[in-house]
């Protein structure tokens, strides 16, 4: 029997309310309280206790209520965290940020590989890769041990999607790349498994606990944004048609409008709650790069364009259409502006526009951003390395815009998170980078910044050159 606290101060004087939580071997002796009466937009402290053991205090933050004007909104965004790769510094300095609201993982929170299988600074628990529930029970279980993650997680609540990783690399509906049959048994069970552990371990609720696939859902934050979770993987999409390292075009099997990535069930919730939002943005969080990545770039009616990578939206090109579709309106809808993408899995950092065609200036303007429907940004990873279908791609941002023109920004091989300030007039994104992972510790930089201007729809013409003030006098972090 796990006793929890909820006060008002960071001492646990003011305390308004108390539970207990029963635990045992049926859910890996976790313990995760959905806790009713407390207050909207609120900072609380809390802190678990068994017997005369005590838990560190923890700090989070209850959501506006929906009808709530919210003037300021700050989100960190985090993606793609091996531990074999490195130290999770940059999950440390986002947690010495009192200024933030919240933050969102956007997936890949762990790793499934074996010892020495990918990535060699750190070794992995258990040494086999994980299979089992035991497996990924044990995965997660050393991860919450690392000192960084447990700060970020003490100091800020989170909200989470789960990408590939937690599952198997280029993981889909019916298996993954990393995923053999043949002596890995079969996939339902392992997805089973995963899924087990990951509502065991992570900080959220299962929205449908009949089915623990379904894991797309929404928060509204005051009048300010509307966060739309996707779930992209073992829900309801279709195999990739080409491997990760295969470029493509959009012809044959790739143009088939049946092909999924996140199914018919998904797509209208989806669309109804873009139609319907009334806040004053909408924010999506997903796991893959939303706008089309090229290395041959031609306007669509062509079919020369040359796409890099299957496993993103390129590789189901005719729902991402669906999706823009929705966001252009047509004779019965009408067009749904202010939508900013917030994407993860490519382990660097982009900002770009996003077009039908971006590559056709009848269609989008680079110059101006006129053609635009919606921007995205992309996270680069915590400390998983550049990935390996990006190798033959160029890394100066000039040879990428004459590729790819709606691409206004692009770091392929730094480490760190983002920074959303959010405001009715502005979203501004920064991205944060950390000056190692090869040890715990380092320094943290200020990299660049992009702004969408309410009602633009597309991105600032220049860069921010550098960070937003962070509001004065922030509830005092956790002890």
């Amino acid at each position: 029997a796990v006793t929890l606290i909820v006060a008002t101060d960071t001492a646990l004087k003011n305390v308004v309310q108390t539970s207990v939580f029963v635990t045992d071997a049926s859910r890996d002796y976790t313990v995760k309280i959905d806790q009713p009466g407390l207050l909207p937009a609120t900072t609380y402290y809390y802190r678990f206790q068994v017997g005369a053991v005590a838990s560190a205090i923890g700090r989070t933050k209850t959501l506006p209520a929906a009808a709530t004007a919210v003037s300021r909104l700050r989100i960190a965004v985090a993606v793609c965290s091996s531990m074999p790769h490195g130290y999770f510094n940059a999950y440390r300095f986002m947690s010495q940020r009192a200024d933030l609201d919240l933050f969102l993982h956007l997936g890949d929170y762990i790793y499934e590989y074996a010892d020495g299988a990918y990535g060699s600074v750190r070794a992995s628990e258990p040494k086999n890769e994980i299979l089992t529930l035991a497996d990924y029970r044990t995965r997660h279980a050393q991860y919450k041990r690392d000192s960084d993650l447990q700060a970020v997680h003490r100091q800020h609540p989170m909200i989470a999607i789960w990408d590939d990783h937690e599952f198997a690399d280029n993981a889909w509906k019916g298996g993954a790349v990393n995923h053999q049959p043949d002596t890995e048994g079969d996939w339902n069970l392992r997805v089973q498994n995963a899924l087990q552990a990951y509502y065991e371990w992570m900080p959220t609720r299962p929205p449908d606990p009949s089915n623990l696939k379904k894991n797309y859902r929404s928060f509204q934050i005051g009048d300010l944004v509307d966060l739309l979770m996707l779930e992209e993987r073992v829900g309801a999409r279709d195999a990739q048609l080409s491997s990760p390292t295969t470029v493509f075009q959009q012809t044959g099997d790739f143009a088939d409008a049946n092909r999924q990535i996140l199914g018919a069930a998904e797509e209208e919730w989806l669309f109804g709650k873009l139609r319907a939002s009334t806040t004053k943005w909408r924010l999506i969080g997903q796991g893959v790069m939303f706008g089309q990545l090229k290395v041959l770039g031609a306007p669509n009616a062509t079919g020369l364009s040359t796409y890099l990578n299957s496993d993103q939206w390129d590789g189901y090109d005719p729902a991402r259409s669906r999706v823009l579709n929705v966001l252009a309106g047509d004779a019965s809808h009408p067009a749904v502006g202010n939508v900013v993408v917030l994407t993860g899995d490519i382990h660097s950092a982009w900002a770009m526009d996003l077009s039908a065609d971006p590559n056709n200036p009848a269609v989008y303007n680079p110059l101006t951003g006129s053609g635009s429907l919606a921007v995205e940004f992309v996270a680069t990873s915590v400390t998983s390395p550049f990935v390996e279908q990006l190798s033959g791609f160029p890394t100066d941002l000039a040879a990428i815009t004459a590729i790819d023109p709606h691409i206004k920004f692009a770091d392929l091989t730094q480490h760190g998170y983002m920074l959303l300030d959010i405001t009715p007039e502005r979203v501004l994104n920064e991205f944060w980078t950390v000056s190692t992972i090869s040890a715990q510790g380092g320094t943290e930089s200020f990299l660049t910044g992009y702004t969408v201007a309410s009602g633009d729809n597309h991105l600032g013409l220049l860069p921010a050159v550098s960070a937003s003030t962070a509001p004065a006098n922030p509830p005092a972090l956790a002890p």
